[in-house]
């Protein structure tokens, strides 16, 4: 693959069954579900103050990534934060994950975000080459 053959852009609801199956390798506490999914799609392609990119090579999605940009009183203003990225298990270490990640920066910029962060354990090394510094401890409680 080259830079030429990758396309960052906005997801679409066309995007829907490519997204899902790749939503559905995060393999963590929840597993996905079609219906919810379905539900959750419109409404966060229509919400202005969310951003779901798709990655697409050959005409296929190989990855994606959901952010937010969101108000805070301790920053100042806005933050933005990256709630899920996925990229194929195929298509790793080929440049997806960096241009999706660099694409919601330039948003959150756009949107005068003070920070981009994210909660994950996974792929310290790859967030520590794109400037990403380990900053807090993430707490959580499932509550269904």
């Amino acid at each position: 693959m080259t830079a030429d053959d990758l396309l960052i852009r906005r997801a679409e609801k066309a995007d829907a069954d490519e997204v899902f199956a790749l939503a559905s390798e995060f393999g963590l506490t929840f597993r996905p579900e079609r219906e919810a999914f379905d539900a959750a799609l419109p409404a966060l392609l229509a919400n202005d103050d969310a951003l779901l990119l798709a990655a697409v090579v050959g005409g296929r999605v190989r990855g994606y990534l959901l952010g937010f940009v969101h108000l805070t009183l301790f920053a100042n203003g806005p933050v933005a934060w990256v709630e899920e990225a996925m990229v194929q298990s195929g298509s790793r270490r080929q440049g997806i994950g960096r241009a999706l990640l660099e694409e919601f920066e330039r948003w959150a910029r756009s949107r005068e975000a003070g920070y981009v962060a994210m909660a994950t354990r996974r792929a310290p090394e790859f967030y520590h080459a794109l400037q990403y510094e380990a900053s807090a401890t993430f707490f959580r409680k499932v509550l269904r």
